[in-house]
Order: structure tokens, then C-alpha cells, then sequence
């Protein structure tokens, strides 16, 4: 079953909201009279409403934060790696891209334009209830080329540097697919991916971004579903630029990986 947290929280504020104002207002000085009447005993309903009421403060800064500052994402798949890990759990600034009516998406606020080889939250644009993560390749009006799991702009070759084989960390079991590390330089973000070793003739595919759209690739890039699967990413989809990872929990790899809190998204 599919929740929208946003929605939920959205509507859990808003409840909290009336019922603080109705304690704060019509409960509390009628509270007051009964104690001038030499009334102590207070009904359990005025009791319950403002105890939930009191919550309202507290889920209104999360409701800010969430909404509007800083949103907590768990990477569920490999699709990022070697960058971000199954079980990372990252902060996205929400900010980035502009500022959003929460639950109804419509920005009201421009702050920047996202960037080429940004690292991007957004909704699935199959399935806008879905978060999505992948790094951000082609900007509208650009034409993208994947050729022999090479990756050209705008007619320009992404340089590709050999690193070595891969290795996960915490993984001490022998790989049945080998995969290579490769250091790409993204028009002058240089950041890791994953080619699967010995495996360089795939073929060509190519892509014109759209106005108002982008082209999203996963560094893992045979083991991801991107944007040569299912197309692009409209801008009004965007969610945010992922930061860091704040923690990392994988049970199948040792559980916690100290190593990785703090690390920088890059």
C-alpha cells in the first residue's frame, strides 16, 4: 500500500493546528473559569485536545524542514554505485531547485538551475508516487549519445580513466560478474561509475533533451533504469540535489559502515 508522507504530515499539521488553537483559545479560558468556580476536576475530552494539540509546534518545524529545507531518502538499490550504497541514507536539499508548494508540487520561488552531473532526487515520472535518484548527464536542448558504453554531449566524448576492479565495501564473497571502475569526467565533474568488466561494445543509442526537461543516468550504468529506458525527466519532477549520506545501514555488509557518514555526494 502506497502512503504519501508529505500528504499525511501536511494533513496531521493541519489537524494539530485546530485543535491547538481551539485549547489555546476556548479550552484555556474556560479552564480558567472553572478554577475560579473551585472546579478541579477537568473533563478527559478538553484533557486529550490539548495534549494532541500540543504536538502541533513540534510537527510544524518537521513540516518546514521536510518540506522546504532538508528531506531524508534511503537508497533502496544499486543503482548509484559506486557512489551511493544500498542502505546509505541521504539528506536532499529541497531548496536547490527552487522553493515548493508541498503536496501540490508548484514552485513558487526560483533559487538555481540544476547543474550537469548534479545528483538528483526526483518523482518517476512513470510513477510520480515513486522517488527516483540518479545523476543529472544532459540539460534541455542537449543531445546525448551512449556509444559503446561511452558517453558523448553534445557530440563531445566524456573522458573515461581505467581505476581498477570493484570492490564493495564489506563484501568479502567473490563476484560472479566483474565490474570495472571508471573515473568520468561529466564536462568537469569528475565522479565514479560502474561498467561490467570486458564489456565496452554495446552498441549506440542517442537523445534530444526536451525544453524543460533532463536526461538522468545511474553510475552503475548496467545495472540501472534510467532515462535510455523510460525517457525524460520533466523539471516540474524535481524533488532536489542530493548532499550527503548521514548514516548506513546494511546487515547484509556489517550493518553500520562508519566510514561513510558525513561523506559528501559528489
Amino acid at each position: 500500500m502506497y502512503f504519501d508522507f508529505t500528504l499525511i504530515l501536511t494533513l496531521l499539521v493541519l489537524f494539530t493546528l485546530v485543535l491547538w488553537l481551539l485549547a489555546r483559545f476556548v479550552l484555556r479560558p474556560r479552564l480558567r473559569q472553572m478554577a475560579a468556580d473551585g472546579i478541579t476536576e477537568v473533563p478527559r475530552s478538553m484533557r486529550v485536545i490539548e495534549y494532541i494539540g500540543s504536538f502541533f509546534p513540534v510537527l510544524l518545524l518537521v513540516w518546514l524542514l521536510r518540506s522546504f529545507l532538508f528531506e531524508p531518502f534511503r537508497i533502496p538499490s544499486g543503482s548509484m554505485i559506486p557512489t551511493l550504497l544500498v542502505g546509505d541514507y541521504i539528506v536532499v536539499n529541497k531548496f536547490a531547485y527552487g522553493v515548493r508548494v508541498p503536496v501540490l508540487n508548484t514552485k513558487f520561488i526560483d533559487t538555481a538551475e540544476p547543474q550537469r552531473g548534479d545528483v538528483v532526487v526526483f518523482r518517476y515520472p512513470k510513477d510520480e508516487r515513486l522517488n527516483y535518484i540518479k545523476r543529472l548527464i544532459g540539460l534541455p536542448g542537449d543531445r546525448i549519445t551512449y556509444r559503446n558504453n561511452q558517453l558523448y554531449v553534445n557530440g563531445e566524448l566524456m573522458p573515461l580513466e581505467a581505476v581498477g576492479l570493484y570492490v564493495e565495501p564489506g563484501n568479502r564473497a567473490p563476484y560472479a560478474v566483474r565490474y570495472e571502475q571508471l573515473l568520468e569526467d561529466l564536462d568537469g565533474v569528475e565522479h565514479d561509475i560502474l561498467l561490467r568488466a570486458q564489456r565496452r561494445n554495446g552498441g549506440e543509442q542517442s537523445w534530444q533533451v526536451p525544453d524543460n526537461h533532463y536526461f538522468m543516468m545511474g553510475d552503475n550504468r548496467d545495472n540501472s533504469e534510467d532515462s535510455r529506458r523510460w525517457g525524460f525527466v520533466p523539471e516540474a519532477n524535481l524533488v532536489g540535489r542530493a548532499e550527503r549520506v548521514w548514516w548506513h545501514w546494511n546487515c547484509s555488509h556489517g550493518c553500520v559502515d562508519f566510514d561513510r557518514l558525513g561523506t559528501k555526494i559528489d
